[in-house]
């Protein structure tokens, strides 16, 4: 393979976190995030219950305000799992294939991420602002292409 046609590290990690993707538990949006140091993955999560828990794909959803409040976001299952390890993730990137939602951003930020590539945008602007504000860097990284379940219409409301 030439280096013409070799994958960026950006796009590399970032094939990486639609691969963890496919193993959300919650159908209702399918997302991977992989935490890097170093060109080096430190942790990876997708969207899932509680361990322990039933997923929402076998037992259903338990909705609050048109979200379901049984799953727990990608971004934070790969810091909790990091955490859980102790592995340290200050001053890393974080590889999600959809944009941080407001907690979740709160949470890689506190958490020390320095940079996050995103694949597709997700709902909650208020995060671009308060990156620009605290050097955190947010980057769109176009998904490169690994299939993904497609989640299901949304219900009317």
């Amino acid at each position: 393979m030439s280096q013409a046609q070799r994958a960026s590290w950006d796009e590399y990690f970032m094939s990486i976190a639609q691969v963890v993707a496919t193993r959300s538990t919650c159908p209702r949006k399918f997302v991977g995030a992989v935490i890097v140091g170093s060109r080096t993955i430190l942790s990876t999560g997708y969207n899932g219950s509680i361990r322990g828990m039933p997923h929402c794909s076998d037992v259903g959803h338990m909705m609050e305000d048109g979200h379901c409040v049984a799953t727990i976001h990608a971004e934070t299952n790969a810091i909790l799992q990091a955490a859980k390890n102790g592995v340290v993730i200050a001053g890393a990137t974080l590889y999600v294939t959809a944009s941080p939602c407001w907690n979740c951003f709160k949470q890689v930020a506190n958490a020390g991420l320095v940079r996050i590539c995103y694949g597709e945008f997700y709902r909650d602007t208020r995060s671009f602002d308060v990156a620009r504000q605290i050097g955190l860097e947010l980057v769109h990284i176009p998904l490169p292409g690994v299939s993904l379940p497609a989640a299901p219409p949304l219900p009317p409301g």
